[in-house]
């Protein structure tokens, strides 16, 4: 193998830069991203594909109940902001679930 995709989540981090030229603190959150271009060095093994996917399933199953939840809620409430807010959890909570799972497995 030539090496592990998750280098490539590091090129994220730039959209950091932003926030110096928007003046919007919100896109200062994206420099955590220039983590993932520690797995630039590291080659590609069956053990890191292994945890890779099961990061990724560990952030779709946290995904799972709050997409549920905001549904049943935009319907009794009949309210479209509880989508654009659930959404927003949803990035944040896929983000920190798959980057902390990731980290334990790989220390594991």
């Amino acid at each position: 193998m030539k090496g592990s995709w998750l280098k490539y989540l590091g090129f994220l981090g730039f959209l950091g830069i932003l926030g110096a030229f928007t003046n919007n603190i919100g896109f200062y959150g994206f420099f955590g991203f220039f983590g993932f271009f520690t797995y630039a060095k590291t080659g590609g093994d069956e053990r890191l594909e292994e945890n890779i996917n099961k990061s990724a399933r560990n952030a779709f199953i946290a995904m799972l109940p709050v997409f549920v939840i905001a549904t049943v809620v935009a319907g009794i409430i009949k309210d479209i902001n509880v989508y654009i807010y659930a959404f927003i959890a949803v990035v944040i909570l896929q983000i920190l679930t798959f980057s902390i799972s990731i980290v334990f497995y790989e220390k594991k």
